[in-house]
């Protein structure tokens, strides 16, 4: 059932991270920005979340150095461990954080997402890329 909704983010290159190991790895082995995203059945991962994450990384210089996925309900263990990296917040789904040199940045829980049309999380997005993630530079001709 959940198919569908894992391939969505891995088209646009976000790894999944099924497995503690995977995520600890992922975000450890990063000296950058590591986006997380905490993915999810509801209707607002569907409508907003993950189409607005689309628009963000196809519309922004600016992009983290890695971005994962762990998918709440399926990927337990996973999922319970790229939360406990995100000190201060409860457990919420979906979720997007940012994580830097090891250290939480920006975090966007459920209530910062849900009801929101993809547009305004992709600029959200956006503003966060801006602040927290490098630049690429424009290829050259």
């Amino acid at each position: 059932m959940i198919h569908g909704m894992r391939a969505e983010l891995a088209q646009l290159g976000i790894e999944e991270t099924k497995t503690p190991d995977a995520v600890v790895d992922a975000v450890k082995g990063t000296d950058g920005t590591v986006m997380v995203v905490v993915n999810s059945v509801c209707g607002c991962a569907a409508g907003g979340v993950r189409p607005g994450i689309a628009m963000a990384l196809a519309n922004s210089p600016a992009k983290p150095d890695k971005a994962i996925t762990v998918f709440a309900g399926a990927d337990i263990d996973a999922t319970d461990t790229a939360r406990e990296m995100f000190t201060g917040y409860a457990p919420s789904s979906p979720s997007i954080a940012f994580i830097k040199k090891g250290e939480l940045v920006k975090m966007f829980e459920r209530k910062d997402l849900e009801g929101r049309p993809p547009q305004v999380i992709a600029q959200s997005l956006i503003e966060a890329f801006d602040e927290h993630c490098t630049k690429s530079e424009p290829a050259s001709v």
